[in-house]
């Protein structure tokens, strides 16, 4: 338990939207930090011992809930809060897995698959990954945001202006957000939190698990943020870069073609150098591989680039 937190959001305390009328689960001052108990997107429906048949079990109503929201005094719209993540505590186990329709591969990889992950809550020591992979832990919240101002409870799947479902894996211990306004109090509310994921989150699903987050929020009048902003303290992909990287590329007109290509080529790299089969090679690119746009200046055609590290398989 946080001994400088004021207060706690409990797990049972949580949305499965967004709604500017949700009561809170606390209201808080400006400056105070609380410990929220959050929920993996699963909602808890796939657990250590889940396998195929819970995943084609899943209730979708229930998936990616939030836990608060917190109220906070004197929140009007055209201010900012101020988030300051102080502490992820992880739960030691996870969850990746294609879900038939959805990823950025979703026509290739129409088979349920599912990779549950044992991982030490206290050394956080990389993840073992079948023969011979070893994915590297940073634990980060997915969804985080406040209420938007329309009216109606609206879906938790998509990102918004206001923040949600962004899976941002920078989103760490140290981090600062900065989330504008747009309803009094603002509503904040997290969860969705992962353990480690690359930067595309390429499958639609990260290292997805259980875990607590300390952080302390304060306000900022005025701000008058259209989206939301992060500052970082220190380098953010320092836990991967260790041994370098294998990238592959897309080029072309289309900025989603060449990311889809850029994937595939890795898939299948990872397959001739590992003996990968095609799905696991994709489910590891979701959790621990970087799309980057390389080039978007030189038209007609844009490079998107895939980094995979090295040191996964070192």
């Amino acid at each position: 338990m946080c001994i400088a937190c004021t207060h706690t959001i409990h797990r049972a305390q949580h949305n499965f939207g967004w709604n500017k009328d949700f009561a809170p689960a606390v209201v808080a001052k400006p400056g105070e930090t609380i410990h929220f108990e959050c929920m993996d997107s699963s909602g808890g429906q796939l657990g250590s011992d889940a396998t195929l048949e819970t995943l084609n079990a899943l209730d979708f109503g229930k998936i990616n809930p939030v836990s608060g929201p917190v109220y906070i005094e004197g929140a009007k719209p055209g201010d900012a809060l101020k988030v300051t993540l102080r502490k992820f505590i992880p739960s030691g186990v996870g969850w990746t897995a294609n879900i038939p329709g959805f990823g950025l591969l979703a026509d290739q990889f129409t088979d349920p698959a599912l990779h549950v992950w044992s991982y030490d809550a206290n050394s956080m020591m990389p993840a073992l990954y079948g023969p011979g992979g070893r994915v590297p832990l940073k634990p980060f919240a997915g969804t985080i945001g406040v209420a938007p101002a329309e009216p109606g409870t609206h879906s938790v799947v998509p990102p918004r202006r206001v923040g949600g479902n962004m899976d941002i894996r920078d989103l760490t211990a140290g981090v600062t957000l900065y989330l504008p306004v747009e309803v009094d109090g603002a509503l904040f509310s997290i969860g969705d939190t992962h353990a480690a994921q690359g930067d595309g989150e390429v499958c639609g699903t990260a290292i997805e698990s259980q875990m607590n987050v300390e952080a302390t929020i304060e306000l900022v009048k005025d701000a008058r943020l259209q989206t939301p902003r992060f500052t970082t303290t220190e380098p953010v992909t320092r836990h991967l870069d260790g041994a370098g990287y294998e990238v592959t590329t897309g080029i072309g007109p289309d900025l989603m073609t060449g990311a889809r290509e850029s994937v595939m080529r890795m898939i299948d790299l990872l397959g001739a150098e590992h003996g990968m089969s095609a799905v696991d090679a994709y489910l590891l690119c979701s959790v621990c591989g970087d799309l980057r746009i390389s080039e978007i200046v030189d038209q007609p055609n844009w490079v998107v680039s895939f980094y995979f590290p090295r040191i996964v398989f070192a």
